[in-house]
C-alpha cells in the first residue's frame, strides 16, 4: 500500500522493516481518540478557511462513518497501514474521496499522536480512579465494621503492639486516597493540546488552537511546539501514579497472603477468589493477591522503561517515542484490573476475628510498651522504664507468662516503682482504647478516620465526575 510519505522514496519498504516499524498492532487502541481529534481539527481548518464549510461537513460525516466502522469492527487495521492515524485517513478517503487528503493539512503524526495519547490518558485516569474509589469505599466500610476487632500490630513482621483490624484497613484506604489524587494530577497535566504544533516548528496556517482545545475539552494549548511533540512527561506522571498505586496494592496483597496462611489464619478466602493445586487436593491458594503483588514488577518496569527511552533523546520527535504506548497501555490495564480485583477479593473474604483477638491477647509480651507507660505515669523517665520492662519481658519469656498475669510481687522484683495493681491496668482492650491521640488505633479514632475517608472519597468522586 502506498505510504503517506512515499513521494520521497523510489523503493518500497522492505517487508521486514515494515513489520518492525508498524505500530497499528497496538496503537489501534487510540482509534476513537484519533477520530475525536480529527473531528476537532476539521472545525479548526474550516475556521482558518482552509476548508469550505461544505467540505467540513462532508469530512465530519465521513469521520463519523469511520467511527461506526470502528465500533462494528469493520475498520481495516492491517500492518500495511503502518499506524492508526494512517488507517483512519485511508478509511476516510475511501468514503469521501480526495477530500480526505485535506484533513492532514497543518498537522503531523507527531502532534497528532501526542494529542491522541493525552486524550487516551484522560480516559485511563477515569477508569483507574473509578476502580480506585470503589476499593477505598470497600476498605472504609470494612474498617468501620472491624473497628473493635483486635489483632497484633507488627513491625519488622514481629508482633509489636495491639491494634484494631479497622485501623489496619484504614491505613490502606488512606494510601489509595493519595494514589487517586496522583492520578487526578496526571489528568490535569494531560489537559493541554499539542495539536497545531506540526512536526516540530508549528504551522504556516492561522489556526485557532484554543478552539481545537475547547472542542476536545482541553483547558489549554502547549506553548512550545518542540516541547509539544517531543515531551512525554505527562505519561511519566501517569506511570508514576500507577506504580505507586500498584506498590500499595502489592503491600496489601502481602498482608493478605500472610493472613491466609495456616501460621496466621486471620482470613478465610472465598472460593471464587482462590485457586487450588493440580497435585495437592487440600490446597487453597491466594493466587489473586499473589498476582497483584507480582504485577507490581511490570508496572514498575513500565515507568523505568519509558524513562529509559526518554533519557537520551534530542529534540524534537524521534521514532523511539513509538515505544511509549506499550508502557502506558499495559500499566493502565494492569492497575485498573488490580484495583477492581482487589475490591472483589476483600469484599468476599471472611476475617477470623476470634483468632486475631487470641493472637493479640495470648501473646506474652505484646503489652510491654503499655507496661513501660505505667512507669512513665509514675514519673519514671521513659528510657529507665524501657530498661526495667526489658528485664521483665525476659522473665516472662523464661517463665512462659503474660505480662498482664504477673503479680505485684513479681513486678517489684524488678522495680519498686510499679504501683499496686499494675497488672490490672494491662489488657489488649485497654491498650487499644487508650490510643486516643489523633491517628491512633482506638475504635473511636477509626470512626473518625472513616469519616475523613468518606469526605475525601466524596471530593475525589466529585472531581472525577467533572473530568
Amino acid at each position: 500500500m502506498k505510504k503517506t510519505w512515499g513521494g520521497r522514496f523510489k523503493k518500497p519498504t522492505d517487508p521486514q522493516v515494515e513489520a518492525f516499524t508498524e505500530s497499528i498492532s497496538f496503537d489501534h487502541r487510540l482509534a476513537a481518540f484519533d477520530i475525536e481529534g480529527s473531528l476537532a481539527h476539521v472545525q479548526t481548518l474550516v475556521k482558518a478557511k482552509l476548508l469550505k464549510p461544505q467540505e467540513g461537513k462532508k469530512l465530519v460525516a465521513g469521520l463519523q462513518k469511520v467511527r461506526r466502522m470502528l465500533e462494528t469492527g469493520s475498520l481495516p487495521l492491517d500492518s500495511s497501514l503502518e499506524d492508526i492515524h494512517t488507517a483512519v485517513e485511508k478509511a476516510l478517503t475511501k468514503i469521501v474521496g480526495p477530500l480526505g487528503g485535506k484533513l492532514h493539512t497543518g498537522r503531523s503524526r507527531n502532534d497528532q499522536v501526542a494529542t491522541d495519547l493525552r486524550l487516551y490518558l484522560r480516559h485511563a485516569v477515569k477508569e483507574a480512579v473509578g476502580a480506585g474509589t470503589n476499593l477505598i469505599a470497600v476498605l472504609a466500610q470494612l474498617a468501620l465494621q472491624e473497628k473493635e476487632t483486635l489483632m497484633p500490630g507488627y513491625t519488622h513482621l514481629q508482633r509489636a503492639m495491639p491494634i484494631t483490624l479497622g485501623h489496619h484497613l484504614s491505613a490502606y484506604a488512606f494510601m489509595f486516597t493519595r494514589d487517586m489524587e496522583r492520578f487526578l494530577t496526571a489528568w490535569d497535566m494531560a489537559n493541554a493540546l499539542p495539536l497545531g504544533s506540526g512536526a516540530l516548528a508549528g504551522t504556516n496556517h492561522s489556526f485557532d488552537r484554543k478552539l481545537t482545545a475547547k472542542k476536545l475539552g482541553l483547558k489549554s494549548v502547549l506553548e512550545n511546539s518542540l516541547d509539544a511533540v517531543s515531551d512525554r512527561d505527562v505519561y511519566v506522571d501517569f506511570l508514576a501514579a500507577a506504580a505507586v498505586t500498584q506498590m500499595h496494592l502489592s503491600r496489601l496483597s502481602e498482608d493478605l497472603i500472610l493472613w491466609a496462611s495456616s501460621e496466621f489464619g486471620f482470613i478465610e478466602m472465598d472460593d471464587a477468589f482462590a485457586t487450588g493445586s493440580s497435585l495437592m487436593p487440600q490446597k487453597k491458594n491466594p493466587d489473586v493477591a499473589e498476582l497483584v503483588r507480582g504485577k507490581a514488577g511490570r508496572v514498575f518496569a513500565n515507568l523505568f522503561g519509558l524513562l529509559t527511552v526518554l533519557k537520551g533523546l534530542p529534540l524534537a520527535y524521534n521514532r523511539d517515542l513509538q515505544e511509549d504506548k506499550h508502557f502506558v497501555f499495559d500499566s493502565a490495564d494492569t492497575v485498573t484490573a488490580s484495583l477492581k480485583t482487589m475490591a472483589g477479593f476483600l469484599s468476599s473474604m471472611k476475617f477470623q476475628r476470634e483468632k486475631m483477638g487470641r493472637a493479640a491477647d495470648r501473646d506474652l509480651t505484646l503489652l510491654a510498651t503499655d507496661l513501660a507507660d505505667v512507669l512513665v505515669k509514675e514519673g519514671v523517665p521513659f528510657r529507665l522504664g524501657h530498661e526495667i520492662v526489658g528485664r521483665v519481658v525476659h522473665y516472662c519469656l523464661e517463665k512462659g507468662k503474660r505480662l498482664q498475669d504477673l503479680t505485684d510481687a513479681e513486678l517489684n522484683k524488678f522495680s519498686d516503682l510499679f504501683p499496686k495493681g499494675t497488672s490490672q491496668q494491662l489488657s489488649v482492650v485497654h491498650s487499644v482504647n487508650a490510643k486516643q491521640t489523633v491517628g491512633g488505633t482506638s475504635p473511636r479514632n477509626v470512626e473518625k478516620q472513616v469519616k475523613t475517608l468518606t469526605m475525601e472519597l466524596g471530593k475525589i468522586r466529585k472531581k472525577a465526575s467533572q473530568l
